[in-house]
């Protein structure tokens, strides 16, 4: 058999055989060229499916609508090629409208260059939009395979052809009107993602996390090079929503110099505006802004831009050479453009800079300093301190009692020196959120209400410690129930507000990490205070039979207690390194935001 020969009888095959059951979950990229699903059979005539675009005409960076509809199917594949040459490689990239219906696909070099299903579901419309690139030919006509039952498919169902009208070569400057900038100031569409080539030697760079590369889907990008009179600005993160820098003289929003760039139907919208305390922006309605670019791309954001250094004819824009907090935001908007409030905090620069001065690369931080060290030092009180501390007075009081450590039983000593590191932990960081806020937080829900309770808790313990009656005073049993249920009411407020606190904007743990982490937390004190429990019976409830089957309790309470010296010893030595892995991972997560 010839090679040619051989090849084909090698295609069929693989069409035939391996795919028994097709593409349900929609990858279908072995079809990106030929856009025949294997399913053993030949395709329809006549299609019953019918492709429609809103528009003819397009311009690079342009948007076009593209809907599919018609009877019943299961599957679908959709690509926009050059009409000249239908054998070509797919053209442009789609942006998804229902992720539940459909899923991007990526053929040859081009990303998200081809739309599928995502299941067999049945459907009977999908809709998509189309992102003509930099480099589009003169005419573009969009291609349709539809998969109504296994062997019941239509290939290739030729759909509306759009052209671009005075077609520029590759090497022209492509540009875009746009109604949302003046037309003195034109829009071009960026052909690839920024990179991080000279931030601290030649531009002034933020990214989060830190040393990111721009071309992640993961990496927030901000970078500001000064050229001559004027800084050319680039902003990139994973948003199909906004996003937004804003110069500030300090760490709060409101008086703030801000730009946006906020995807209006798929087409972004570059603008600035001004920043009056947490009310929404106020967009400017003239825009000082030239030089614009913009691209979006498999849901990340990109726009650059370029303005004079100093704009004293434009009210609320500030001199880009003084000093300035920098914020960096992201979020949600509508399809007309309207922006929503940001779920998390901003990224934040740690202290004040010169964009136009010395370049350096920096990170930021979502998580104020002083909210940092709240949460910081809370997990310490709650997870460390006050844990051990419970579990010293709960079972060593026979194994420490004959130790005197300060004139006073050991383990009375070390309860209270971790109660009282407690309190003083407790307070210090009671007081930063307010320190930090200025007052009480509208914000925060229920967290700081069950905080102060704490706190209140926290402060009555040791007051109700100092008034703690002799050994067999009759009050003592009372005093006794009150202590107990006073801190175990506290201990369970504090983990309920921590687990409140974990997920509150100003300090964002990973999630659903901190969920996990915690509930890991409460699960490993709660089993070794159990494993303790179940120790202390067994010891009171060891007996020997003597003689004629008589049982004698060998030894008292104590005794019994003091004989499993070294096993609780063991557990809390294994249960104090456990609690330190809990807070180091905390203390690391906290650090990192």
């Amino acid at each position: 058999m010839e090679l040619p020969g051989l090849a084909f009888a090698l295609w069929m095959f693989i069409c035939l055989y391996a795919p028994v059951d097709g593409y349900p979950s929609g990858k279908v990229r072995e079809a990106c060229t030929s856009m025949i699903p294997c399913h053993g059979s030949s395709p329809q005539p006549s299609p019953e499916h019918t492709i429609t675009v809103n528009g003819t005409e397009f311009k690079p960076g342009d948007n076009i609508e593209v809907h599919l509809f018609g009877p019943d199917f299961e599957g679908f594949f959709i690509q926009a090629r050059d009409a000249e040459h239908l054998d070509s490689p797919a053209v442009g990239s789609f942006v998804l409208v229902d992720r539940r219906l459909s899923q991007l696909l990526t053929c040859g070099r081009t990303k998200n260059s081809a739309v599928s299903h995502t299941s067999k579901a049945k459907k009977k419309y999908v809709k998509v939009y189309w992102i003509a690139p930099g480099d589009a030919p003169k005419r573009v006509q969009f291609l349709a395979t539809v998969v109504k039952k296994y062997k019941t498919f239509w290939v290739k169902i030729p759909g509306p052809i759009v052209s671009q009208p005075n077609a520029l070569s590759p090497t022209t400057p492509l540009h875009a009107t746009s109604e949302a900038i003046s037309a003195s100031h034109p829009i071009s569409y960026l052909s690839k993602p920024f990179n991080a080539s000279g931030c601290g030697s030649m531009k002034f760079c933020i990214r989060n996390p830190s040393s990111c590369d721009p071309e992640s889907a993961s990496c927030f990008f901000l970078s500001f090079q000064q050229e001559k009179s004027s800084v050319f600005i680039e902003m990139s993160g994973p948003s199909e929503g906004y996003l937004a820098f804003a110069l500030s003289h300090d760490q709060w929003m409101g008086g703030d110099d801000a730009y946006l760039c906020v995807n209006e139907n798929h087409h972004v919208h570059v603008s600035t505006a001004h920043l009056k305390g947490r009310s929404p922006p106020v967009l400017d309605s003239e825009n000082a802004l030239e030089d614009v670019s913009w691209r979006l791309v498999d849901g990340v954001l990109q726009c650059s831009f370029r303005r004079s250094i100093r704009l004293p004819t434009y009210k609320g824009r500030f001199n880009l050479d003084s000093s300035y907090y920098i914020f960096l935001a992201d979020g949600e908007a509508s399809e007309g453009g309207r922006i929503y409030k940001h779920h998390r905090q901003p990224l934040i620069t740690n202290g004040i800079y010169n964009v136009t001065g010395l370049p350096q690369d920096i990170g930021g931080s979502r998580s104020p300093r002083l909210i940092k060290a709240h949460g910081a030092l809370m997990f310490v009180a709650w997870i460390t301190t006050v844990s051990i501390g419970v579990i010293v007075a709960r079972f060593f009081k026979p194994v420490w009692s004959h130790s005197f450590l300060f004139g006073k039983e050991m383990w009375f000593q070390v309860h209270r020196m971790l109660m009282l590191t407690t309190v003083l932990l407790t307070s210090i960081s009671f007081v930063l959120p307010f320190i930090y806020r200025g007052g009480w937080s509208k914000q925060a829900g229920f967290h700081p209400y069950l905080g102060c309770t704490v706190m209140a808790l926290t402060i009555f313990q040791p007051l109700m410690a100092g008034f703690r009656p002799s050994r067999h005073a009759p009050r003592r049993q009372l005093f006794n129930w009150f202590h107990w249920s006073t801190g175990t009411t506290a201990r369970i407020l504090a983990v309920v507000t921590m687990f409140l606190g974990m997920d509150l904007p100003a300090l964002d743990l990973p999630d659903p990490w901190d969920t996990y982490t915690m509930i890991g937390f409460v699960a490993w004190h709660v089993g070794t205070d159990l494993l303790l429990e179940i120790h202390s019976y067994c010891l009171v409830r060891k007996v020997e039979v003597i003689e004629d089957d008589r049982v004698q309790i060998l030894q008292s309470l104590t005794s019994a207690e003091a004989e499993g010296r070294l096993f609780k010893q063991i557990v809390l030595t294994i249960y104090v390194c456990g609690n330190a892995v809990f807070l180091i991972a905390f203390l690391a997560a906290i650090n990192q935001i």
